[in-house]
């Protein structure tokens, strides 16, 4: 198949994937190209999360790097918050480093709904993730793979598979998002 853009997948309109959204994003290599995956890529990957949060207002309570994919969620913080340019800055930024392996024309997303939003719900999809490399036979549990994490400002060595967790990631949460973050109205997702 041709590397062309012309077989997007559908997305929802752009105003989903603002403000306080929270995205499950899968980036797929293409021909599900591997070698890529080392620990000086996943650090680089670390920093251009940082990076990306500063830029776009973002959280990323959890992300698995997988030998031929990549699964993370953002949460937004502010009114202004846009996970389509968070996505494009990532992409731009990363994809040189993964040579000779390139990412699929579109990375694929879940706009997560209001029922997946609640803490519980959210955990157990965040959790979901961890398994990837525990069904790949590349781990005993999700927290022996090493190209695993969150990435909240002011905690390195929080990971989503730690005890208190779900404590710490909320209580960031609600002291990084803006008021105004989530103030606009959008129509039910079907």
């Amino acid at each position: 198949m041709p590397r062309t853009s012309e077989h997007y997948l559908p997305r929802l309109p752009r105003e989903y994937y603002q403000g306080d959204a929270v995205v499950h994003w899968t980036l797929t290599t293409w021909d599900r190209q591997q070698g890529w995956l080392d620990d000086r890529r996943h650090g680089l990957f670390r920093e251009l999360m940082m990076h990306t949060a500063a830029r776009e207002g973002l959280l990323c309570p959890a992300f698995v790097l997988m030998p031929d994919h990549i699964h993370l969620f953002w949460m937004g913080l502010r009114a202004d918050t846009d996970q389509h340019n968070g996505m494009a800055f990532l992409r731009t930024h990363l994809e040189p480093e993964l040579a000779p392996a390139t990412f699929q024309p579109q990375a694929f997303d879940h706009v997560l709904k209001p029922s997946e939003r609640r803490r519980d719900a959210f955990a157990r999809t965040c959790r979901y993730i961890f398994e990837n490399p525990v069904k790949a036979g590349l781990a005993p549990s999700g927290r022996d793979w090493p190209f695993g994490g969150a990435v909240v400002p002011g905690y390195p060595k929080l990971h989503p598979l730690d005890d208190k967790f779900w404590t710490v990631l909320w209580k960031a949460y609600a002291r990084l998002k803006e008021p105004k973050g989530g103030d606009r109205y959008l129509p039910p997702i079907d």
